[in-house]
């Protein structure tokens, strides 16, 4: 049982004011949401060590399928960003809503349903990735049934939270509710709709989109959900627990106005800056980018109205640990809020993309704003949840100094890895010859940064494990029975009118007066009616975010001329498809790009530039973020050999010295099921691509003559016998198909228009070794 005692709001007990009501909070889904954030968080971070460790050293893969890389990396990613922050997230959400709200949450059963429907998706994500099942889209690969529990989940949620702020006995929205507003109607848009997929099976599924079109909804999704899953709940998170740990209030109102608007409505438009010279219609990235450049000023506005909430206070950052947490992950906000627009711009990003530039870029933010801002509010909220003294005081000044040295070298080595790549890829010799013509040396001089980040990682999941442990002496240290304060408060009065402005003897709501009314706009009292109408607010964010998302959107999927289509580009074969959906599975694309940017450098080394039309039938799209392999879109033309393929999935090293790439003996022994290629056919053909009845019908016949017709050629180049019914054969037969679209002649019948990007020799045909994999 818990005690009981009772506390009354004194702002209604007052002679004649409203009868109170009593309510309490509801903690215990608190405790439980963050308890879950700090297991999950150091899970994550583990596996984000063992990660690093596989890219210092391929021995670390250790063999095993499901401990590779290419499947290990999304399940450290969604881990620690649907795992760690989202628990933290909603810990922060359901803590700091009812006492800004005045009443308990809406329904114990909502919160509760929505804490274990939660964790049941994160251990199905933790079962699933590293067996192979993924979409294959960045921050978006949990499969269709997965997709279809995280809606529900979020829906629980909504109605939970949403129920709460119509039950409210508080008038006025603080500004931490605006934020979680948004992130609550965003999430549910962006989630929804990058992830409308064509099952084809339980467990495997293509994304409606194709190539171009389903590139731009997956960085509409990307970096939203950064700007609305990592962003708006922990600025929420700030403008509560900042100003309570610091006991100062929030330094400007106008400017967390200004603040909150400017970025719901520019935010969503600036994913496309992450496709940057790919073949996505340059409008589009430039739109990006501009918006991208306007978003430095709303986020450097949040950072300086948390810094500057400080005022008077910052004698005690230098004793409050608490308060270093908040303010060094403040700080990492307003550099990396800085950095993104830098990356945005086009020169910026030709030398930064596909690099390790991004990776430290992405971990500045999610180590030392999202993590830091989480280990403070733990750290606030555990005397106060558990109701008793942190149980080791000295170890969360420990805890900060291990995790922010831990930072410092992690991204530091990762920053000079990624300007290392980016200038080693674009350096030519005084011949005029790329100085680095070998992918594998820009490779192997990264392996010194990649230690370095090893150890970093490992001092920042120390810090992690330290807080754990203290969070869980601290709990042990809880009392045998929780206080529960019952409040007191009066019901909102449904004959509310807007208080007349201070000074004016006109009435409520009333302005006379150009001069008054521009006063008025300027001191921004008009939003303050909004701010006591929580439907009216949900719809207005959810304008802004429909009305900036379908601005791009619409002109991007109706402007055919944007993505012309090439006579030569057939769809896949069905053996092509099922190496395709492998190459998938593996989480290939996690290393290698399929996307050759028109950049002189990159057409030096892989051959004829990307078009949009390459890609009509490509569901999902593969450009890739990251290239710790080299790019893969010429490979077929690159690489014509089926054996050399054979024998660097059996032993990288084998073909390319140096090589930090798995070995994938697994897809030579493994049989290949051929009736996968019948499934996967009949989803495209649902999708629209061009496959006749008969292709559909005898797809698994066609699959199994063209695995015969490669591993005959295998054998004449004297590699192993019997592949024609292993795994390996499917992935050689789609990676020796890419690229070689364009040599083949165009049809004399192709209409006009579907030939303007004429496909042309993308390379010489000759074999060529193209750097030897990772």
């Amino acid at each position: 049982m818990a005690a009981v005692t009772t506390a009354i709001d004194s702002s209604h007990a007052q002679a004649g004011a409203p009868a109170l009501e009593r309510f309490s909070y509801d903690d215990a889904v608190v405790r439980k949401f963050m308890m879950a954030s700090v297991v999950w968080g150091i899970v994550g971070m583990l596996v984000g060590v063992l990660v690093a460790l596989q890219l210092a050293d391929p021995r670390f893969n250790l063999g095993l399928e499901w401990f590779s890389f290419g499947r290990l990396r999304p399940l450290h990613t969604n881990a620690v960003i649907f795992a760690f922050a989202g628990n933290a997230i909603f810990a922060a959400v359901y803590y700091s809503s009812q006492r800004l709200l005045k009443t308990r949450m809406f329904s114990d059963l909502l919160s509760n349903i929505h804490f274990w429907g939660w964790q049941a998706i994160i251990v199905a994500a933790a079962v699933t990735l590293p067996l192979g099942f993924t979409q294959g889209k960045e921050y978006s690969e949990l499969e269709w049934p997965i997709d279809i529990a995280v809606v529900a989940v979020w829906v629980v949620f909504a109605v939970n939270f949403m129920g709460t702020l119509l039950t409210r006995r508080e008038r006025h929205l603080y500004v931490a509710v605006w934020f979680y507003i948004a992130t609550v109607v965003a999430i549910a848009i962006l989630y929804i709709f990058n992830n409308l997929v064509m099952p084809a099976g339980w467990l495997r599924s293509y994304s409606i989109y194709a190539g171009s079109q389903d590139a731009f909804m997956q960085w509409w999704y990307g970096h939203n959900a950064v700007a609305f899953f990592l962003t708006t709940p922990f600025l929420g998170l700030m403008y509560y627990f900042l100003p309570k740990a610091a006991e100062r209030p929030v330094f400007s109102y106008r400017l967390s106005i200004v603040h909150f608007w400017s970025l719901v409505f520019l935010y969503i438009w600036a994913g496309p800056h992450h496709l940057h010279y790919t073949a996505l219609p340059e409008w589009a990235s430039t739109l990006g980018m501009l918006f991208s450049v306007m978003l430095w000023m709303p986020s450097w506005g949040g950072m300086i109205n948390g810094l500057l909430t400080l005022r008077g206070a910052w004698h005690r950052v230098a004793s409050d640990p608490v308060l270093k947490f908040f303010v060094v992950g403040i700080t990492f906000y307003g550099m990396s809020t800085f950095e993104g627009p830098l990356m945005s711009v086009k020169s910026v990003n030709a030398l930064s993309h596909y690099t390790d530039w991004t990776i430290a870029h992405v971990h500045g933010g999610a180590l030392g704003w999202v993590g830091f801002m989480c280990f403070g509010m733990f750290y606030w909220l555990a005397p106060r949840l558990f109701q008793t003294e942190i149980a080791k005081p000295s170890w969360v000044g420990l805890h900060f100094w291990i995790a922010t040295i831990g930072i410092l070298l992690y991204i530091g080595a990762i920053y000079w890895a990624g300007l290392s790549q980016g200038l080693m890829w674009r350096a030519f010799d005084q011949d005029g010859l790329l100085q680095f013509p070998d992918f594998i040396e820009t490779v192997t001089v990264l392996i010194p940064f990649y230690w370095i980040r090893v150890i970093g990682g490992t001092l920042y999941l120390a810090g992690a494990v330290l807080m754990g442990v203290n969070l869980v002496l601290t709990w042990r240290n809880r009392p045998k029975t929780y206080d529960v304060p019952v409040y007191e408060a009066a019901a909102l009065s449904k004959d509310f009118r807007e208080p007349a402005i201070p000074g004016s003897d006109l009435p409520p709501g009333y302005v006379l007066g150009v001069a008054r009314k521009l006063d008025v706009f300027g001191q921004l009292r008009w939003h303050r009616k909004y701010e006591g109408l929580p439907v009216v607010f949900t719809i207005l964010v959810a304008i802004g975010v429909v009305a900036a998302s379908l601005g791009e959107i619409i002109p991007l999927f109706a402007r055919k001329s944007d993505i012309v289509r090439i006579a030569s580009v057939e769809p896949y074969t069905p053996l092509e498809l099922v190496g395709r959906d492998i190459y998938i599975s593996e989480g290939c694309s996690n290393c290698h790009s399929q996307m050759i940017r028109p950049l002189r450098a990159e057409t030096e080394r892989y051959g004829e530039y990307s078009k949009p039309g390459e890609f009509v039938y490509d569901h999902p799209f593969l450009w890739g973020s990251r290239r710790i392999g080299p790019d893969l879109a010429r490979s077929g033309v690159k690489i014509p050999s089926a054996n050399w393929h054979i024998r660097h999935f059996i032993e990288p090293t084998d073909t390319s010295p140096g090589s930090i790439m798995p070995s994938y003996t697994h897809l030579v022994e493994k049989p290949l099921d051929f009736a996968q290629a019948r499934e996967s056919v009949a989803a495209m053909k649902a999708l629209g691509v061009p496959y006749s009845d008969a292709d559909l019908a005898g797809a698994e016949a066609m699959a199994r003559a063209q695995a015969q017709r490669i591993a005959a050629q295998v054998v004449e180049e004297q590699g192993p016998a019997g592949m024609e019914d292993r795994q390996v054969i499917a992935l050689v037969a789609y990676l020796m198909r890419l690229g070689t679209d364009l040599n083949k002649p165009v049809p004399e019948t192709a209409p006009a228009a579907a030939t303007t990007e004429i496909a042309r020799s993308a390379t010489d045909a000759e074999p060529a070794d193209q750097g030897g994999g990772q």
